[in-house]
């Protein structure tokens, strides 16, 4: 079968690492290369790929953003892709994509026990090799025309719901769970830094869930700004600047550096993931306000004398428990309009194509349809 194999090599990381998306296309480790379909383990099932997404952290490995810390806990070679939609004997289903304690073979640890499969302490333990779908040398994720699950990580897709919103379960499951340990006061302003897809559908997931307070992002690029008007958001700002005044901080000129502020917003949620975005996010939260890390912010270098300064709590949220994943996927009718975040769709052939498409930011989330 067809599949898009991510095969690094530490020269390329540092090559990439210092170019960034300035990397050309060519030195991508990514090749589009035929590969046996996977034989599933006993109980489990084949799913035909029908729609995989491009992550943040994808791009991160691709062009060399990914820390090196995290290393151990993924396994390449490998078929990359973790937000999928597919077919079980004709059924659409979406995936969770979690290789934890139950699909490796062992005893449940703590944190699988309490249903929180997103923290097992054993993802690079046991039957398959480190990391979940997508990140595992054993196993393809969805960049590929089938892949193999356990059963109870596939959801059928409710009725009516086009698989280009079903395709977003996987990154929405990774906001409600953000959301639920952030819980943010109902009726307090939020602000929402980076208009991605993580960004984006933080706005739907906010107001979906009830939440009456008004609603702020930031978002750099036009297309960005356009789909957060079009999914409601109420102010959307061009920098922080912009974001500060419209709730009242006052800003002082530091001695050497930006702009800070005294006051700000109760609640922010870093979706960008980049060194900018969190040393934004420090300098606009309000003192002792909480700041909600869901964009991978990955490695830098930050001045965090302001959460010591203003008091500010920093929580961070990765991937989601099989709970989470459930009510992303039930919340997934009442999400109407959440589908215009997929913005491109590219056959697998076409994948420099896609990567071009993102790093000229024409659009938001780009997705594969292998078949």
């Amino acid at each position: 079968m067809k599949a898009l194999l991510f095969t690094p090599s530490v020269p390329r990381y540092l090559l990439s690492r210092s170019l960034g998306k300035r990397t050309p296309l060519w030195l991508v480790p990514l090749r589009l290369v035929e590969v046996p379909e996977p034989e599933p383990p006993e109980g489990w099932v084949r799913v035909r790929v029908r729609l995989a997404g491009v992550c943040g952290s994808d791009l991160a490995l691709l062009f060399g953003k990914s820390s090196p810390r995290l290393s151990p806990f993924f396994s390449f070679p490998a078929v990359l892709g973790h937000e999928i939609v597919g077919e079980v004997e004709g059924q659409r289903v979406v995936v969770n994509p979690l290789l934890s304690c139950r699909e490796r073979g062992l005893p449940l640890c703590p944190r699988c026990a309490e249903g929180d499969e997103g923290l097992c302490l054993n993802v690079a333990e046991g039957r398959f090799s480190p990391g979940m779908l997508g990140y595992c040398r054993d196993l393809p994720g969805g960049w590929a025309e089938g892949i193999v699950v356990h059963p109870e990580r596939v959801y059928p897709v409710p009725g009516g719901v086009p698989d280009e919103r079903a395709v977003l379960a996987e990154p929405l499951a990774v906001v409600l769970r953000g959301l639920r340990l952030f819980s943010p006061e109902p009726d307090a302003p939020v602000l929402v830094i980076g208009a991605g897809t993580i960004g984006l559908l933080s706005l739907v997931a906010l107001r979906v869930s009830g939440h009456r307070g008004p609603i702020h992002i930031l978002a750099r690029h036009r297309v960005q700004a356009r789909l957060a008007r079009e999914l409601g958001v109420e102010e959307v700002h061009r920098d922080a600047g912009e974001a500060a005044e419209a709730v009242g901080a006052k800003g002082y000129r530091p001695a050497i550096g930006a702009r800070v502020w005294r006051g700000g917003f109760p609640y922010v949620i870093e979706a960008a993931g980049s060194p900018s975005s969190f040393a934004q996010a420090l300098s606009l939260v309000a003192e002792g306000g909480k700041i909600l890390l869901l964009g991978g912010t990955g490695s830098g270098r930050w001045d965090l004398s302001l959460l010591w300064f203003r008091g500010i709590l920093v929580q961070g949220s990765y991937t989601y428990s099989a709970e989470d994943f459930r009510c992303a996927v039930e919340l997934l009718p009442r999400a109407e309009g959440m589908e215009r975040v997929v913005t491109h769709v590219f056959p697998l052939e076409a994948w420099r194509e896609a990567l071009g498409v993102i790093r000229r930011r024409e659009g938001i989330k780009v997705a594969f349809k292998p078949a």
